[in-house]
């Protein structure tokens, strides 16, 4: 599967489980961490880990390590390594505001269409 097809499936996996503000930004020529960043939020601590629980399920189930997930209890903003080439930032709201990664890099990183 290729990486776009499958930040493709994170990406319905985080509308299934009701993620606001879905964005996927091209690392590719900006970044040697990943070659997708997906961004998105939930409105509360329980949303948000639903959400990562539904990037690790769809990951499990195209046969993708989870290299590394981050911050699942506080739930605040968890990071979902999916091999290096995919990293999914999930935020509550508060702290996507807070952070606003879509700032930090949307000068170089193009944002793409999410396909749902």
């Amino acid at each position: 599967m290729q990486n776009k097809e499958l930040v493709d499936l994170v990406a319905k996996a985080c509308d299934d489980k009701r993620a606001e503000d879905i964005v996927i930004m091209d690392m590719k020529n900006v970044s040697l961490i990943a070659d997708y960043f997906l961004i998105c939020e939930g409105t509360n601590e329980r949303q948000v880990q639903a959400i990562a629980r539904g990037v690790k399920d769809i990951a499990n189930e195209q046969d993708i390590d989870v290299k590394r997930m981050e911050g699942f209890d506080q739930a605040r903003w968890i990071l979902v390594d999916l091999g290096g080439d995919i990293v999914c930032h999930i935020f509550h709201r508060e702290e996507r505001n807070y952070y606003n990664l879509e700032k930090l890099w949307g000068g170089d990183a193009p944002q793409l269409e999410v396909k749902l």
